[in-house]
């Protein structure tokens, strides 16, 4: 068995923190999806978006998280997971502009760091689902 290293020990633990998090904001919220959906839809009621564009995109943003924080945590198709996940908090972050929330944006700003940091790493993605279909042939990783 192949000794890891710190730095893939270090991504690891960063990639299942992050998977918990967003796969538990799936969770606790699908079992109250539409109350959850609807006070969303109504904290943009004083914003430029419409209703029209939130409403589906709450009820679509829990399913997303959890799907999202799965992969994380199982570490299958982290590249792609990895990615989603920060384009969904400029998503979110785009949302709280809209609402002048800054305290949120700034929290955002976090998790933004957070997933360009796990992309930047993506090479230390050592105790995953993903290293098991990779396959050195004639010196080059598949």
């Amino acid at each position: 068995m192949k000794k890891i290293s710190n730095h893939q020990w270090a991504f690891f633990v960063a990639r299942i923190t992050i998977g918990i998090n967003l796969l538990i904001h799936g969770v606790v919220r699908i079992p109250k999806l539409s109350e959850f959906a609807e006070g969303l839809t109504k904290g943009f009621s004083e914003t430029y978006l419409p209703e029209t564009l939130v409403l589906p995109f709450a009820y679509t943003l829990p399913f997303v998280e959890f799907i999202l924080g799965v992969l994380l945590v199982l570490g299958w198709k982290t590249k792609f997971a990895a990615i989603a996940s920060g384009l969904l908090i400029a998503t979110l972050l785009f949302g709280m502009a809209m609402q002048e929330d800054w305290n949120g944006v700034g929290n955002l700003m976090v998790y933004a760091i957070f997933f360009f940091l796990l992309i930047k790493n993506l090479e230390h993605n050592a105790i995953a689902v993903d290293t098991k279909s990779r396959t050195t042939v004639e010196g080059f990783n598949t």
